[in-house]
């Protein structure tokens, strides 16, 4: 089952130069997913009620055109796929015309909130996201990237931070977004960003120290966020 909701490209998405963010796109991404759990039975609070949540594991967006400030979009998802512990999801932009302008794919893991591990999914968890007819909605017809990012072999080591609370989202940890925010600072100058991938290793909360590492490579940086011994939080590769 697909859900969309509508909305205004607003003057406080956009960057520089009056397009909407990557961000900005992943926002509208992430609140279309939660709109329809919400829609369904199977938001926030049901889930705290069940000590469960799920956990984005990684990302694969492409842009084929950033909206401009005041642009009408439509964003839609659907969960096209359950099996063991992992849900997967597509997402699509497009305009009021139909023109599509971004898309992603995602891997979501469901966790135990009180342990932290992995649960098997069950029909309360993913019945909702079918069709009235028991089926799931058809994977997108796009260029599937792996889910695993390839590590780059030499990188070079940027100045560490620390997590603040602005980065953390209602699970207490850094919300999948900020990770991408961050990373995007150690980009080329002028780099535009057509396809970004994200690969989610471990969770960073408040205080947490991020390493940052950078591996330029014609047209791709790949960004490694990791903790002080050099395990990353997570890996973005941006082309």
């Amino acid at each position: 089952m697909a859900y969309s909701f509508s909305g205004r490209v607003r003057y406080s998405e956009i960057g520089e130069n009056g397009l909407l963010t990557l961000p900005g796109i992943l926002n509208y991404f992430q609140d279309c997913s939660t709109f329809q759990s919400e829609e369904v039975g199977l938001g926030i609070d049901i889930l705290k009620e069940w000590k469960r949540i799920w956990v984005l594991s990684a990302w694969q967006v492409v842009v084929d055109r950033y909206p401009y400030m005041g642009e009408r979009i439509k964003t839609s998802t659907w969960a096209y796929g359950f099996r063991g512990f992992m849900g997967l999801r597509n997402f699509t932009m497009e305009t009021e015309g139909g023109e599509r302008l971004a898309y992603a794919n995602t891997f979501w893991t469901y966790i135990d909130a009180e342990n932290g591990l992995p649960v098997r999914l069950e029909a309360k968890d993913t019945d909702a996201y079918r069709g009235k007819d028991g089926k799931m909605e058809s994977k997108l017809d796009m260029e599937y990237a792996p889910r695993k990012i390839v590590l780059p072999e030499d990188y070079e080591q940027q100045d560490s931070f620390a997590v603040q609370k602005h980065h953390l989202d209602t699970n207490h940890h850094v919300n999948n977004c900020q990770y991408v925010q961050m990373a995007m600072d150690y980009l080329p100058e002028n780099f535009k960003i057509h396809q970004m991938r994200a690969e989610y290793k471990q969770q960073a909360r408040l205080n947490d120290v991020i390493c940052p590492a950078r591996a330029v490579d014609e047209n791709k940086t790949t960004v490694l966020l990791n903790d002080q011994k050099g395990e990353p939080y997570a890996v973005i590769e941006f082309k």
